[in-house]
């Protein structure tokens, strides 16, 4: 007979000690600052018309007597109403009032953790952070994983062990997540970058799931980040504004 999943366990009250464990800054540099120019003045992370969150519906019922910057997200286009529609019953999907609003005590799981993913091997092991690589293009941080900081990263994975043991079908989610991963990348015939627990760069090779260390040569940045030219060029034609601080850290 095959084993029946575990119901999960978590409660919304669990929220209160993940967000304490969950507070650090991605980076030293104000990765919010580089994107914004390229996406109507707005964080690619804080805006529905590029990333959606999704969280449990339990942790919308910890947020809501907490602030009212979270709302139930309204889905505007058919790309939108899959990921609706695609959610398990116990997750919906919510929007904030935008960058300007920010709360940062009050941000999700999914906002304090973007753009990365729990990634965990063919033999369900998590040994890093991936990147949702649909947003390559758009965030500035994913061609500058070197520049994240490592306390960023443990807080990141202790975190992510907390959730899976309350609910272990979060845990299912990122396997079947990592595998999309690995099939994508191998037709990409690309190699995947990591992060390790650690925070050292790491490489996986797709088709074999084998990982090995990497180094920034590894990572090549992607257009429009791979040079400034490409990136004033990319923010005349979305219409933005160069940062007055250019490329700098904060």
């Amino acid at each position: 007979m095959s084993k029946k999943p575990e119901k999960a366990t978590i409660k919304a009250r669990d929220f209160a000690e993940l967000y304490a464990g969950f507070r650090s800054n991605i980076s030293r540099f104000d990765c919010g600052r580089k994107c914004a120019p390229l996406n109507g003045g707005s964080p690619l992370c804080c805006s529905t018309q590029h990333a959606v969150p999704v969280v449990h519906k339990v942790e919308f019922e910890y947020l809501k007597p907490r602030t009212d910057i979270w709302t139930k997200f309204k889905p505007y286009d058919y790309a939108t109403r899959q990921i609706v529609n695609e959610l398990t019953s116990d997750c919906m999907a919510i929007e904030c009032k935008g960058a300007r609003f920010c709360e940062r005590d009050n941000r999700t799981i999914a906002c304090r953790g973007f753009p990365f993913y729990p990634y965990l091997t063919r033999q369900k092991e998590f040994v890093g952070l991936g990147t949702y690589w649909v947003f390559e293009d758009r965030c500035w941080m994913m061609s500058n994983i070197e520049l994240v900081d490592k306390k960023f990263v443990q807080e990141f994975v202790a975190t992510y062990e907390s959730i899976f043991k309350l609910d272990p079908s979060e845990f299912t989610t990122y396997v079947d997540f990592s595998a999309t991963a690995r099939r994508v990348y191998s037709r990409w015939k690309r190699e995947i970058p990591l992060l390790s627990r650690e925070g050292k760069l790491m490489i996986v090779e797709p088709s074999t799931g084998n990982i090995r260390p990497g180094t920034k040569k590894d990572y090549p940045k992607i257009t429009p980040f791979n040079s400034d030219k490409a990136y004033r060029a990319a923010i005349k034609e979305a219409g933005g504004e160069y940062p007055k601080k250019g490329l700098r850290p904060e």
